[in-house]
């Protein structure tokens, strides 16, 4: 259930510094959320599989530590990420 180079690409260029920077939180946060759109969409018509949804609760939980430590170390960054990926709090 990985998204495509492509996808990953384009949030890459919206949310990083410059085109190779993946390992920004922003960006990381970015990624984890498409997959997360991904898995969901993918769960509700096959709803009996067990390892998409584990996997979905690994990323939610791999994505909300990330934005847990984002908000502890930079609290703008924080609230214009989630404003922009339309997360809640």
């Amino acid at each position: 259930m990985a998204i495509s180079k492509q996808t990953k690409a384009e949030l890459v260029k919206k949310f990083g510094k410059n085109e190779k920077d993946t390992g920004s939180i922003e960006v990381q946060v970015a990624i984890l959320t498409s997959s997360i759109k991904h898995l969901t969409e993918h769960l509700k018509s096959n709803d009996k599989d067990h390892v998409a949804r584990r996997s979905l609760l690994v990323l939610v939980g791999k994505r909300k530590s990330l934005l847990s430590y984002l908000e502890r170390t930079n609290r703008d960054a924080y609230i214009k990420l989630i404003a922009e990926l339309g997360l809640r709090k």
